[in-house]
């Protein structure tokens, strides 16, 4: 009897030792508890589909596909190695579905509804994680926004849902089908996840515009961040009340998907395997929706393998920049790119600081801009150099894969279907540290700032 007491009191005691653990854990390193909470839940679908149940012919799905599948939804990928329409089940398509739901949410949401879960309250160091995560000016402002994020999210998605639903219905000819795949294709546009539920993917509604531009609207609104949507509530169209970093999003943002479908349309103009038949009218639509997708939406008209290795490569820069901050989309983000060109821009001009829309952009922005971009640029490096260990495809596919999983973008010239299973298990880490490396290193970095006492004398050494 005592010791039946005993294991009970223990068992008891179990969640309130990893209640004070993880409160612990949240006011001393809020980013490893994200970093922690994030890789938990993937490996938590992970498990999901595996079962037997998740698979439509009812047998366990291997390993290296389930995870690659999990960790492609929760970090709202959109890479795949098996079919979505023809190998997984209702049930693993709403796995998926989920996957991405709490993966478009952010790492910073589910780091802050955890530690609001378990301590209450947050601490100082999990509002000023918040504040660089999800754009809070303010440190009492986390609670409100946090809110704000999550009600967003959903009536977003709800209303693009409901566009959506009626030419599904029509499409599919089937109420609950058309339904269903109505709120799949809202919940991944959004959050630029790329998955789609239905055989062809969205090829299958190449023309039918009541089904693409609000794909296309969907990604890119998805792709401009929180802070970008609680600047336009509070201000609307009053530009001059706009925060530095929604003009900087907003303008970088317009201009590379502007570039970019005209760079897109002109290299692939005569290629008559991709738009290279279509009339003006057609292949202009087409150049859009590429350059939207390359913020990071996943969604493709056009086989990507099938574009030349100019088109390619442009698609490669275009996709390692990515979307917004604090947004669904992946990448090291559109204001990263902007300061450094625009630190560029002033050492040309020879001037002492960063200016732009009438702020300076302090010191601390650029160093952490640099520090994202090389950390990006590194993994991307690294994963390369590993694919090509396993796989004899030409590096243009090698690169436009890994740089792919990297920015969370999910585009595709189809080699994740042909990969080795230690490549797979390579492009699940990097989309992992794709998803939470940028996000996560530029909290780190907000967070931890150090006060030294003393600086020793400047000197510059050679450069260039």
């Amino acid at each position: 009897m005592t010791f039946a007491r005993t294991a009970r009191t223990r068992r008891a005691r179990d969640p309130f030792r990893l209640a004070i653990a993880t409160s612990r854990v949240a006011k001393i390193s809020p980013a490893l508890l994200a970093l922690a909470i994030f890789l938990l839940v993937a490996l938590l679908f992970t498990g999901l589909l595996t079962l037997p149940i998740a698979a439509a012919d009812g047998r366990a799905t291997v390993l290296h596909d389930a995870m690659f599948t999990a960790f492609s939804a929760v970090t709202v990928t959109g890479l795949v190695s098996v079919d979505t329409a023809e190998h997984w089940s209702f049930f693993g398509e709403l796995v998926i579905l989920l996957g991405i739901q709490i993966g478009g949410l952010g790492i910073i949401t589910i780091a802050l509804l955890l530690s609001r879960a378990v301590t209450r309250s947050f601490g100082v160091q999990v509002r000023i994680f918040a504040q660089q995560g999800i754009g809070a000016s303010k440190l009492g402002e986390v609670q409100s926004l946090l809110r704000i994020v999550i009600l967003t999210t959903l009536v977003l998605e709800g209303v693009l849902a409901l566009v959506l639903i009626p030419r599904f219905i029509i499409v599919e000819g089937s109420f609950l089908r058309g339904t269903w795949d109505g709120i799949f294709y809202a919940v991944s546009a959004f959050n630029n996840a790329g998955f789609a539920p239905n055989p062809g993917g969205i090829m299958a509604y190449d023309g039918d515009l009541w089904i693409t531009i609000p794909v296309m609207v969907g990604v890119f609104v998805g792709s401009l961040g929180f802070p970008v949507f609680l600047v336009l509530m509070m201000s609307r169209h009053h530009w001059r009340t706009w925060s530095l970093h929604a003009k900087l999003t907003l303008t970088t943002t317009t201009v590379f998907l502007v570039l970019g479908a005209l760079t897109w349309m002109v290299l692939e103009w005569s290629n008559t395997d991709t738009i290279g038949g279509m009339t003006v009218g057609e292949k202009i639509y087409h150049a859009l929706f590429a350059s939207t997708m390359m913020r990071s939406g996943g969604f493709s008209l056009t086989d990507y393998g099938e574009s030349s290795p100019v088109t390619l490569l442009v698609t490669d820069a275009l996709m390692f920049v990515g979307g917004g901050s604090a947004s669904t989309a992946g990448g090291i983000k559109v204001t990263t790119i902007a300061i450094l060109f625009l630190a560029i821009v002033a050492e040309a001009k020879g001037d002492k600081n960063v200016m732009i829309f009438g702020r300076t952009i302090p010191q601390g922005a650029l160093r952490v801009a640099i520090s994202v971009t090389f950390l990006g640029a590194t993994l991307v490096l690294v994963a390369t150099g590993l694919i090509m260990l396993v796989s004899d495809a030409p590096l243009d596919r090698i690169l436009f894969e890994v740089i792919s999983a990297f920015a969370t973008c999910g585009l595709s010239v189809g080699l994740t279907e042909e990969l080795h299973p230690a490549g797979l298990y390579v492009l699940t880490a990097l989309m992992f540290a794709g998803r939470i490396g940028p996000i996560g290193l530029a909290s780190a970095l907000a967070v931890r700032r150090r006060n030294l006492l003393f600086r020793y004398p400047d000197e510059r050494p050679v450069i260039g």
